[in-house]
């Protein structure tokens, strides 16, 4: 805090390294909402399915986006600074390193998009964090978060999230699959499946699996649909209900719950995890997946991030893998393992059995 150490440390050629990357450091958190519109800008132009095609020169995107030259090169400048864009020189650009994956990854730029909730229900964090003002966009989106009866929620209510999940599903299903072979059990029951987009990723790399999906009847509607037109129709059984007032189906041996339990109460969680439980005979196995609190590597994407907008959104909240393993004891389960994935910022896996 003191002044006269800064202008040493800034100085003095051992601690320089350190202040520049601090300042920098210091100075993207404040800037950090600006970037963000930087990459909507591009997402909604649609500038990296552009430039996927090819590299093209400011005065073609200026006349494909119909933006002024001079606001073009002001874009392309800005998010070539953020890797999202390369710059070939005289006047050229082309794709980079971040573009490309958001290309590859259109979950990403669905995110994007949705963002734009977030921080409107965030423009007053003290207001949100004391619980005051109106209900938030993110409460009304995710309609089951503040319905008393999840079960009668209408089809319409439940589409423009289910369509979210399962644009980022690929992503996730992706890092879930590749840590553990779901073809070593016989029958899955994917709990919170959303439109199936998750089974049908976990079916075409185990053809003896039988499937099972349980969520909200407007969504197994969605799920029932997707799963018989990607040809899984005669392996599949769909469930509508909700855990809160229904037993989970049996016969499963394995039981999924993909981005389910972060998003509700302990005492919620409590309720789901021993309907699991009740549901598993004494040798199946529950796989938990979700991006967990305390990551290495990754503290900011469970506690600052979804932090906050598991608050904008009224309901859950992020937990450790040792805050998940004492729900899991407390519902009954005993052999509880975590599973290395990939990449842990976007999931984490941990195993429970009876």
């Amino acid at each position: 805090m003191s002044p006269a150490f800064h202008r040493w440390a800034a100085a003095f050629p051992l601690t320089r390294p350190i202040v520049k990357h601090e300042a920098r450091a210091l100075f993207d958190l404040c800037a950090g909402f600006v970037y963000s519109q930087v990459l909507l800008a591009c997402v909604e132009l649609g500038l990296f399915n552009e430039l996927a095609k090819g590299p093209a020169t400011v005065e073609s995107l200026a006349t494909r986006f119909s933006l002024t030259p001079d606001a073009t090169r002001r874009l392309l400048h800005a998010a070539a600074s953020l890797k999202l864009v390369d710059c070939h020189g005289a006047g050229s650009f082309g794709l980079g390193p971040r573009g490309a994956t958001i290309v590859a990854n259109p979950g990403i730029a669905a995110m994007v998009r949705h963002h734009a909730m977030l921080y409107a229900d965030l423009r007053d964090p003290v207001a949100l964090l004391r619980g005051e003002g109106p209900a938030t966009n993110l409460t009304q989106y995710w309609s089951y978060a503040s319905s008393t009866d999840p079960a009668e929620l209408s089809t319409s209510s439940v589409a423009d999230y289910t369509a979210l999940m399962a644009a980022s599903q690929p992503l996730v299903a992706a890092e879930i699959l590749a840590a553990y072979n779901v073809a070593n059990h016989s029958c899955i029951l994917d709990v919170g499946g959303g439109d199936g987009s998750f089974l049908s990723a976990a079916a075409a790399g185990a053809p003896d699996l039988r499937l099972r999906l349980f969520d909200l009847p407007a969504v197994a509607e969605r799920a029932k649909k997707r799963l018989e037109s990607n040809g899984y129709g005669s392996r599949t059984e769909v469930f509508g209900g909700s855990f809160k007032s229904c037993d989970l189906p049996t016969g499963a041996d394995l039981i999924t719950l993909i981005r389910v339990v972060y998003d509700h109460a302990d005492e919620q969680v409590l309720t789901l995890l021993r309907a699991v439980r009740r549901a598993l005979p004494d040798d199946g196995t529950l796989l938990l997946a979700e991006p967990m609190s305390g990551t290495s590597g990754a503290e900011p994407v469970g506690d600052a991030y979804f932090g906050f907008y598991l608050l904008a959104m009224g309901s859950g909240r992020s937990r450790t893998p040792s805050e998940l393993t004492a729900l899991l004891r407390l519902s009954g389960f005993t052999r509880i393992k975590p599973v290395k994935t990939n990449t842990p910022m976007l999931t984490r896996l941990i195993l429970a059995r009876p």
